[in-house]
């Protein structure tokens, strides 16, 4: 098998395209957002406390739905279109009804738990005397951000019905509205009440502003998808005749995936617990200190390559394995996977190298309001999550197969490998840490635990449909591992030569002129090598993205 082999199956980076593009623009504006969120609050135990309770509603929508929503509803609704003579509009109408009855009544039951909730996922030093403001801005936020849950699930169940009728792009470029959203309350937030980076908490009126605001942009998402449904000819009509229809198969299927992502969940909740305990423990001694803000501006900037490619190619080929399963066309399931796998890598693992060679000096150029001060553990932090960033993809590209294949079953042994070796890590590496480390090896952790996972599920679905890794994926994998060590030799050696040279990197203006040279120096290092070394995936993709327009 050659690579020309990838040429002549160009569908799935040209249908990739438009959902790459609306992910670029999303997570632009979505690392825009974030980095509004860190100038306006900052980066300690303020930031902490919004953060953990603007993402744990996502965590226990995924937690309550989500996993049956995202994963097993595509290849269940392609199924249904192929299969009922109504086009599997009639099991689509049954789908959402029994997911908004669902999320409705999760969304009411958290909103009741909130207080125990608090207890769940900060340290319990934030009960302890002196942290009652604190603690009070935590529940508040809590309550105020706990109805995106309902949100969230509404978004995913619209856009599946999307994706499953072969319409990608408004599920990627609905996130924008979010972020816009979120923009303009942070805004109105600076314009109120200035920038902070403190530990105090908040007040009534500036927690109102930041959780209703966050909930309205997730409530604008969703509103978002609902012209491009009826586009697709698709006009909801509530349907409560669950039995007898198939809903069973995919309600045992989504049991698998439920667990899975329990174990997830689990691992979430611990290593948000773990990084309040540094910012808490800052606060009290007065050091500095990175906790699970800063963990979730590093996760976010190592998530973007992700978003924009791996999501993008798996979302494009997930129907095509599934009708490749349905068939028992392992060879080529083998192919797409396989195929996908090489076009992800080729770009995201030079972007990994990029962060472990310039996150600290990308963080210096972003050293402004409430980020000021912090810059140096927030670099330490994108820096450390290199590695999960070419793990994750491997790994989530390997589940598209088991998911392909009905089978729920082994993703969820997997993660619970996965969440074991990154709570066990985690515990180990920050146990008795500074506080100023504790993101970083949060980071750490959450990389050696893929590393393991992404073994694991390669390892395990060879087993099922032969062997995913052949020879042309090992071949490329020698290519691709001397193209980025040829960059990261590039960049660091900028970087250095930058530095003799008298610039001053830890101030943004010249931090950004290095890492904007160091950058593009790296990357025209990587082109140069992958091309003389005959890696075709970057052609490819560029003669497939040139055809698109």
């Amino acid at each position: 098998m050659t690579e020309g082999r990838d040429e002549a199956t160009p569908d799935l980076a040209r249908s990739s395209a438009w959902m790459a593009l609306g992910t670029v623009t999303s997570r632009i504006t979505g690392f825009f957002r974030m980095l509004l969120i860190a100038f306006t609050i900052g980066t300690l135990l303020d930031a902490d406390l919004f953060n953990n309770a603007n993402t744990i509603p996502n965590a226990l929508y995924i937690l309550v739905a989500g996993g049956v929503f995202n994963v097993v509803l595509v290849p269940q609704l392609v199924r249904a279109m192929k299969r009922d003579p109504d086009g599997g509009d009639a099991y689509a109408h049954r789908i959402i009804t029994l997911g908004l009855l669902v999320l409705a009544i999760a969304t009411v039951i958290l909103l009741l738990i909130v207080p125990g909730l608090v207890h769940l996922v900060f340290d319990q030093k934030l009960f302890s005397p002196g942290f009652e403001n604190q603690r009070e801005s935590a529940q508040l936020l809590m309550w105020l951000c706990m109805p995106q849950v309902f949100f969230y699930g509404s978004f995913v169940l619209m856009g599946q019905v999307l994706n499953a009728r072969g319409r990608f792009g408004p599920m990627m470029w609905a996130p924008i509205a979010n972020n816009l959203v979120a923009v303009a309350v942070l805004c109105l937030y600076l314009a109120m009440f200035g920038t902070s980076n403190g530990t105090d908490g908040f007040t009534t009126d500036q927690a109102l502003l930041l959780g209703l605001g966050s909930t309205a942009g997730v409530a604008v998402q969703t509103a978002v998808l609902i012209p491009y449904l009826r586009q697709t000819g698709f006009a909801f009509r509530p349907r409560f005749d669950f039995r007898g229809v198939g809903l069973g198969h995919t309600l045992r299927l989504g049991a698998w995936t439920l667990l899975f992502i329990l174990a997830n969940q689990v691992a979430f909740i611990v290593i948000q617990r773990l990084g309040t305990r540094g910012t808490l423990a800052g606060a009290e001694s007065g050091e500095k200190a990175a906790g699970s803000a800063v963990y979730e501006i590093g996760f976010l900037v190592s998530q973007v390559p992700h978003g924009v490619i791996t999501v993008s190619l798996a979302t494009a080929v997930i129907p095509t394995l599934a009708a490749l399963a349905a068939d028992r066309r392992h060879d080529r399931m083998r192919l797409e996977l396989g195929r996908t796998l090489r076009l992800a890598l080729a770009i995201i693992a030079p972007l990994a190298v990029a962060a472990a060679c310039l996150g600290p000096t990308g963080a210096n150029a972003i050293a402004y309001g409430g980020i000021r001060g912090n810059a140096d553990v927030i670099g330490l932090t994108i820096a450390a999550f290199a590695p999960a960033m070419i793990a994750f993809t491997v790994h989530y590209l390997m589940l598209r197969g088991f998911y392909a294949n009905e089978n729920t079953r082994t993703p969820f042994f997997v993660q619970l490998v996965i969440a074991a070796v990154n709570v066990a890590a985690a515990y180990t590496l920050t146990y008795n840490a500074a506080p100023a480390r504790v993101a970083a090896l949060l980071a750490l952790s959450y990389g050696l635990a893929y590393v393991v996972g992404a073994t694991l599920s390669t390892t395990l679905l060879s087993r099922s449909i032969g062997p995913v890794l052949d020879r042309e994926t090992a071949v490329f994998a020698v290519r691709l591992a001397a193209a980025c060590a040829v960059a990261a030799a590039v960049m660091l050696g900028a970087v250095a030569a930058l530095d003799r040279a008298g610039l001053d990197t830890d101030a943004p203006g010249p931090a950004l002129g290095v890492l904007v040279v160091a950058g593009l120096l790296g990357a025209a290092a990587y082109v140069g090598t992958a091309l003389l070394l005959g890696l075709d995936q970057l052609s490819y993709v560029a003669r497939s993205l040139l055809r698109r327009r």
